[in-house]
């Protein structure tokens, strides 16, 4: 299974929707947000992907009753998912992970920092960066294979 993780958009709508034509592009599965949507308009454009889309609350996300309407299992996190085969732990800040959580983990994605990175494991850790660029001056995603736990960063062109 490929999956596309994404992080901190802050409601850069031009490169929400250049994340989503990339990743579609790369064949995703799924999506997984790791927080800092914002606000609902840019969740709504996010949930234009095709296909299933997970997602925890990032320190920024401020209207949550907002986003929770549109994303009903939006969780503050950690995020415990089991897609293909993995245990995928997901998280906005991971200060906040304890240890268990960690032991029991394949991967684990955070976000909060805007600094795209993978570090490998076990478990791995990536933190798929800064989508909105509004921070990092550049904007990333990355993809997930979860039956080979290979994860690639892609740098986005700026819209």
């Amino acid at each position: 299974m490929l999956v596309g993780l994404i992080s901190d958009t802050h409601d850069n709508l031009p490169m929400i929707r250049k994340a989503l034509a990339v990743l579609a592009e790369a064949d995703v599965d799924c999506l997984i947000h790791a927080g800092d949507f914002v606000a609902p308009f840019a969740m709504k454009e996010l949930l234009k992907f095709d296909g299933r889309v997970y997602a925890v609350f990032g320190n920024n996300d401020g209207e949550r009753a907002g986003l929770r309407k549109l994303l009903p299992d939006l969780e503050s996190g950690p995020r415990r998912l089991d897609l293909g085969g993995r245990h995928i732990t997901v998280v906005h800040d991971e200060s906040s992970l304890t240890g268990s959580a960690l032991a029991e983990s394949d991967v684990v994605v955070v976000g909060h920092t805007h600094e795209a990175r993978v570090e490998p494991g076990p478990p791995l850790v990536v933190n798929p960066g800064d989508c909105s660029g509004w921070v990092a001056g550049n904007c990333t995603v990355a993809t997930l294979d979860t039956e080979t736990l290979e994860a690639r960063i892609i740098e986005l062109e700026r819209a």
